[in-house]
């Protein structure tokens, strides 16, 4: 009559037992950490989640990885990049959302591809699910890569190349904001019509018009006016010497680098400094 009884308990014991045994995990380094690289492009945010294991004196690409077969790019989970707004990724269109980078590597080149479903393994990859595929030429790192890293590099104001290294090899492949002149060209008429007595943004739309190379009289016109409005900033009055050169007016040029350079020494910055003196040498 006691079996039951003394069945029930036992059962208890054992549950408890493995309830403190979860509970009593040791906490400790994990073989392939986890890592979170982040990086805006343009107006938009990249971020890329993944896991990174070491060579740990093994043979990699080839052997661990094999050549022509589906990789998850990294260890544990497939890694996951993550687009705040849709972008073109190698020349490829790509709504906003998350990820899964899944890549195929061989000796000359990587084929590398986005897959929607981010709960995707390589033992039931779906290509339907993929948003993009491509491919790209493999490269040879300069020294021998450790641990598995992805980074970004050649980043300017709407482009960014994402870097995958590992042992001896690198391959690279481009990030773009396509859209981020037309946003921020819309963005500049909406505001310069009603700028007023504002030097910041005055500054900005002559800044954004100088680097991207557009209207450089319509850039002369606002950075003049932001200097009327503030003589006091030495960042307005070397953004006002530049485009005084870029515009041949060189006598205007050297003497707003002067005042410039005259304000960045009171106010103790002495790249600024440096900048003018490059500049006016420049001019002679």
């Amino acid at each position: 009559m006691n079996a039951p009884k003394n069945l029930l308990l036992i059962t208890l014991c054992c549950l408890l037992a493995s309830v403190s045994w979860v509970k009593a995990q040791i906490n400790m380094p994990q073989p392939s950490p986890l890592a979170t690289v982040s990086q805006k492009v343009g107006l938009s945010e990249v971020t890329i989640t993944y896991s990174r294991p070491g060579m740990k004196g093994r043979k990699i690409f080839g052997d661990l990885v094999p050549f022509d077969a589906i990789w998850r790019t990294g260890a544990n989970a497939a890694t996951k990049i993550s687009l705040s707004d849709a972008m073109e990724v190698e020349g490829k269109e790509i709504p906003a959302g998350d990820y899964a980078l899944y890549t195929i590597p061989g000796k000359k080149e990587w084929t590398i591809i986005l897959n929607k479903n981010l709960e995707s393994s390589t033992t039931e990859y779906q290509e339907s699910e993929e948003a993009a595929r491509f491919k790209v030429p493999v490269g040879n790192a300069k020294e021998p890569v450790e641990t598995f890293t992805i980074l970004f590099s050649d980043v300017t104001d709407q482009a960014a190349k994402i870097h995958l290294l590992w042992a001896n090899t690198k391959v690279a492949f481009s990030i773009e904001d396509a859209d981020v002149d037309e946003q921020v060209m819309a963005q500049i008429e909406q505001q310069m019509a009603q700028a007023g007595d504002n030097a910041g943004l005055y500054f900005q739309a002559a800044s954004y018009y100088f680097t991207n190379n557009k209207d450089l009289q319509k850039a002369q016109e606002w950075i003049d006016k932001a200097v009327s409005l503030d003589d006091t900033k030495y960042w307005m009055l070397h953004l006002q010497a530049k485009i005084h050169a870029k515009n041949n007016n060189e006598q205007q040029a050297l003497e707003a680098a002067q005042k410039s350079m005259k304000l960045a020494e009171e106010n103790g910055n002495m790249d600024y400094v440096r900048l003018n003196e490059q500049l006016i040498e420049s001019l002679d």
